[in-house]
């Protein structure tokens, strides 16, 4: 028996899959190029049979989730919550939540709302794994508990009481002055440039390796990028003095990205070859990221503001408010990065 219009669908999906029939539902249509319409789907969720597709179905029109409260489990939140919220996070973001999932297989069946913290905690405390992974972990019990928590299928957050072994303290050493000097006197040098550009701009190794061409605005002295969190990306970077010969340079080179190796973008795993090199000829020990630990460093010795120390790393300080770059804003910034005068 047909459904009614705009009750929605259960199609089985190709491939090998545990949970292969789709619940779905039209909310719009989407027009192409060449004149033809195509449904908008809205995901309801997954399921093992036809028919518990087609319960799904009928619950969901009833009320929409509200109706599954009760019964909903930590996998099937996962899905729906994976469907739904975290297309909206950044793509390494994802990735670790995603790869924290498969270290909860023990609640996977378990109904959401029976879940307490101590199932949470006993996931975080055997998954074997440093505390960068049960950082991961604990993210993710937020996530869920938050979008739980909005579709009225918990009342209390059982995540906000669980823990993890706490970070230790950085190793991470900063150039001295003297060391930054002695890159300057070998930069001419093959790639020195590239460190020269890291220690007075503070960019990761993967936002200056992804720098394009087009993202470097020589007339207003700034470049734009960044990776990793919300913060960090689409950040404006001012281009410091002493690096504008540079950062011209490698521009009138008129390749795609701004640090070009044969024409194309650097693999991290090309540049780290090229750094090695550069490190044993300066007789240092560093690694890239520490030019970024010496960037900040540098500004925080010289009382730099602290707000626009954030909006040029990428940081999300607490009081750095909405970020918006106006000129006003671009100067101050400018300002800020001119402090370092070595």
């Amino acid at each position: 028996m047909r459904n009614p219009n705009g009750y929605g669908s259960v199609v089985k999906l190709s491939g090998n899959r545990r949970r292969p029939f789709f619940v779905r539902k039209t909310v719009g249509w989407k027009l192409t190029e060449n004149g033809k319409c195509f449904p908008v789907y809205e995901t309801i969720g997954y399921t093992e049979t036809r028919e518990q597709g087609l319960i799904m179905l009928a619950k969901y029109n009833d009320n929409p989730w509200n109706i599954q409260q009760g019964k909903i489990t930590f996998e099937e939140l996962f899905e729906l919550w994976k469907e739904k919220k975290c297309p909206k996070l950044g793509e390494s973001n994802q990735a670790n939540l995603k790869a924290a999932y498969n270290y909860c297989r023990n609640l996977y069946k378990k109904v959401y709302k029976d879940i307490r913290s101590y199932h949470m905690q006993d996931c975080i405390d055997n998954c074997g794994k440093s505390y960068s992974t049960q950082g991961s972990i604990k993210s993710l019990f937020a996530h869920l508990d938050n979008f739980a928590f909005e579709l009225d299928i918990i009342n209390k957050r059982y995540s906000e009481l669980i823990h993890t072994d706490p970070v230790p303290p950085s190793n991470k050493v900063p150039f001295t002055d003297d060391e930054v000097t002695k890159i300057w006197e070998i930069q001419n040098e093959p790639w020195v440039d590239s460190v020269l550009v890291f220690l007075y701009s503070g960019w990761r190794i993967s936002e200056l390796l992804g720098l394009k061409r087009a993202d470097v605005d020589i007339e207003a002295g700034t470049m734009t990028g960044g990776v990793k969190t919300k913060s960090g990306r689409g950040r404006v970077v001012p281009i410091h003095s002493k690096v504008s010969d540079i950062i011209q340079r490698r521009y009138d080179e008129g390749h795609e990205y701004l640090f070009s190796y044969n024409e194309n973008k650097v693999s991290a795993y090309r540049y780290y070859i090229f750094w090695n090199a550069i490190m044993d000829k300066a007789k240092m020990k560093h690694t890239v990221h520490e030019t970024r630990h010496t960037f900040r460093s540098r500004l925080d010795s010289v009382g730099a503001n602290h707000v626009a120390i954030n909006k040029i790393m990428g940081h999300a300080g607490a009081d750095t408010g909405e970020r918006t770059y106006t000129h006003k804003t671009i100067q101050e910034l400018k300002d800020t990065i001119e402090l370092i005068t070595h």
